[in-house]
């Protein structure tokens, strides 16, 4: 979720010459849960060929924003350069789709938020 309204904002801002998203899991699942696939759907995305995968260490600390969704056993420490945010969401596999929505929505704010925070730093 957060990678596609990532790159839809990299889009309306563009950005594309500055900004890459990747996306990934250290403990991926095997396919993006349905009710995922479905709360995306309705807001205009259609993440039907996406595939989860795995990101290493190595390519995090590459990164300037590395955001965790809450559920992420993910443990930088303290690395200089990149800017870690836990977001400590739900994890919306098995969740009622209204409450998969809703942590959709929330994935949006803090994503936009993030963008908005981004560009007034430049």
């Amino acid at each position: 979720m957060s990678a596609a309204f990532a790159e839809r904002e990299v889009d309306r801002r563009d950005l594309g010459d500055e900004v890459e998203v990747l996306t990934g899991g250290t403990h991926p699942a095997d396919s993006v849960h349905d009710g995922v696939l479905d709360a995306m759907a309705d807001a205009g995305f259609d993440l039907s060929d996406r595939q989860p995968r795995e990101i290493g260490e190595a390519e995090l600390r590459d990164c300037d924003y590395v955001a965790t969704m809450g559920c992420s056993t993910l443990d930088l420490g303290d690395v200089d350069g990149v800017d870690v945010r836990d977001w400590a969401l739900d994890d919306p596999g098995g969740e009622a789709p209204e409450r998969v929505r809703e942590i959709r929505d929330e994935v949006e704010g803090l994503v936009v938020a993030l963008f908005d925070e981004i560009e007034r730093e430049e």
